[in-house]
């Protein structure tokens, strides 16, 4: 079976082990639909914690858009699937506002990033839906269920 390797950098102080991390995208990459879009061999995918100006600056350079935001995926090739960025802070308000753990929202937004660079997108409602059942499932492999009317 094939097994997805995730690499962690906290470029910011965070409250959770990149083992959490690597532990949930491994546990997403078995879900059905999510392994058949994995490339043949040793696929990779890097994820880095950050802050929000960071972010706010990869948003405006790559997607044109002058604000942060909570995480954004950039392609790779080949065994590498690319690269996530998440906001910790980000993460941080939107686990308050939803009333769940820092560490759901962290979950959360690793697969999101994890889906848009298998080729899933929202734009949408149909996408939208797939999305979010994929999304569910995946982080349900983790045994994480996420505050009602988060999705």
């Amino acid at each position: 079976m094939t097994v997805i390797e995730a690499e962690v950098v906290k470029a910011v102080p965070a409250g959770v082990r990149p083992a959490f991390i690597r532990g949930v995208l491994s546990r997403a990459a078995k879900v059905p639909e999510i392994t058949a879009r994995l490339p043949a061999g040793h696929p990779t995918v890097a994820v880095r914690l950050t802050s929000d100006q960071e972010m706010r600056r990869l948003n405006r350079t790559f997607a044109g858009e002058d604000h942060a935001t909570d995480v954004l995926s950039f392609a790779g090739s080949g065994e590498h699937l690319g690269d996530i960025a998440i906001s910790w802070p980000a993460a941080v308000r939107q686990a308050g506002r939803f009333r769940q753990h820092e560490k759901t929202e962290l979950a959360l937004l690793s697969v999101h990033g994890l889906l848009h660079l298998l080729g899933w997108d929202h734009a949408t409602a149909t996408e939208r839906a797939e999305m979010t059942r994929l999304t569910v499932a995946a982080l349900q492999a983790s045994r994480i269920k996420l505050a009602p009317r988060r999705l």
